[in-house]
């Protein structure tokens, strides 16, 4: 099954599984600005929501708001028993703090992941450890690479396979080159997320059952979506960009959200 068919079932199921609460999650998402990529980012989650039978709400603020301001609008939001989940789209301008922000939002409302202690797994790792699950990937004692060591990626998809079993690699733009080629030739899973266009080439050497998940968003020179690797690696599985990771990260948001409800 590719990704698009898994997230169809996993919506499906979902959505009777809203039906049998007491009401409707109600997902609460903060934007500043008016960046255009945000604008999708929102537009995507507003209607993965509608489509489950989720509530959600977009709080808008000036790219130019006083930061105390924000921070008390912020904890009102957070505050509102009727907000089962609560997220701040980013970026954010610079006189706010992610930091603070991230104060604010109460660990239990926290579908993001983002924050200290939350109750949940950030989306972007647990919408890929749901699916490879899903497709039966055998994980205990295979070699695991992770490019890229963000803490909304990188790092929490390396915990996360790492407990279930694997050697886990965390390579990073520090590691020479030809160790990276070293690790990359003997992973059996590789996860890239750096925003680097084509770094995964396909004259670089890959294990023939090697599965390739691809986090990266970027835009060619003709301006069309592509990820980090290129297309049409020699590998088992390669997840396509678009329409890959984007939409399991999606998915984990509204799996994350339903949690926060029932808790």
């Amino acid at each position: 099954m590719d990704i698009r068919d898994y997230v169809i079932k996993e919506k499906s199921e979902l959505k009777i599984q809203i039906k049998s609460l007491e009401r409707p999650p109600f997902l609460a998402i903060v934007q500043v600005g008016d960046n255009p990529a945000s604008n999708s980012y929102i537009r995507g989650k507003e209607k993965d929501a509608s489509e489950v039978g989720i509530q959600s709400q977009v709080y808008h603020f000036d790219n130019d708001v006083d930061a105390a301001a924000f921070y008390s609008e912020l904890q009102k939001i957070n505050d509102d028993p009727s907000v089962d989940g609560l997220l701040v789209q980013l970026p954010v301008p610079p006189q706010l703090s992610s930091e603070k922000i991230n104060q604010i939002i109460a660990p239990n409302k926290d579908v993001d992941g983002f924050v200290l202690g939350s109750h949940f797994l950030p989306c972007t790792p647990r919408g890929i450890l749901d699916f490879l699950s899903f497709s039966r990937y055998e994980f205990t004692g295979k070699n695991a690479l992770v490019i890229g060591r963000s803490r909304i990626v990188g790092k929490p998809m390396a915990d996360l396979l790492l407990n279930k079993n694997m050697n886990v690699t965390i390579c990073h733009s520090k590691t020479p080159a030809s160790a990276l080629l070293d690790f990359i030739a003997s992973a059996d899973l590789i996860v890239v997320a750096v925003g680097h266009q084509a770094i995964l080439k396909r004259e670089f050497k890959y294990k023939k059952d090697a599965w390739v998940i691809d986090v990266g968003i970027n835009r060619d020179e003709n301006g069309k979506l592509v990820g980090d690797a290129e297309k049409g690696l020699p590998v088992a599985y390669q997840s396509p960009v678009p329409g890959g990771v984007g939409l399991l990260t999606r998915l984990a948001l509204l799996k994350n959200l339903v949690e926060a409800m029932k808790r």
